[in-house]
């Protein structure tokens, strides 16, 4: 980023998927984001946005929410106003998490999966989660704060082939190069 740069202010992180084949049951991704202090960046969120919750201070929700993906165009979307975001966080990391209700469910066995991170009209980035067929939750997107205090993105899609309870809590923490 430049001189003149105020980073990344206010992104959209949307998610699609096509419904279940008749007769399967319905598959749910949802959206989920943590945000971490700046004593301990890549240590525990100091909280978790997910289908049933906000930020504390508003500054992350979810817009919409789909338990099944039937609806036109993305199924979810969350809102995250990083210029909003108070300074004492470094960092906030996106995830995506497939519900596991009924049986493992990975992202190939998810219909036409794809993830949309945008800012205003702006295309960040886009997948369709073809790196991580076997994954049952992925990092999607890391914001880090610069030596100015100004957001930047780091793109990428990490898959997590754990229990996806656990996801949120292990999803920022440092990656092994």
């Amino acid at each position: 980023m430049n001189a003149l740069s105020k980073g990344i202010r206010k992104v959209e992180v949307a998610l699609r998927w096509d419904p279940s084949p008749a007769g399967a049951p319905p598959a749910d991704l949802d959206v989920v984001a943590g945000t971490y202090p700046a004593d301990d960046p890549y240590g525990g969120p100091s909280y978790v946005v997910h289908f049933d919750s906000r930020s504390p201070d508003g500054t992350i929700y979810l817009n919409r929410d789909s338990r099944d993906g039937k609806g036109f165009g993305y199924d979810e979307v969350m809102t995250l106003e990083l210029e909003r975001l108070d300074a004492r966080y470094a960092r906030v990391v996106v995830g995506v998490v497939i519900q596991q209700r009924s049986g493992r469910r990975t992202f190939d066995g998810v219909t036409n999966p794809g993830l949309r991170i945008r800012e205003g009209y702006t295309v960040l980035a886009e997948d369709g989660f073809d790196g991580v067929p076997a994954a049952t939750a992925a990092t999607v997107a890391e914001f880090v704060r610069d030596g100015t205090g100004a957001w930047e993105f780091r793109p990428g899609v990490h898959g997590f082939e754990g229990d996806p309870a656990t996801f949120t809590g292990v999803m920022g923490a440092a990656r092994r190069p």
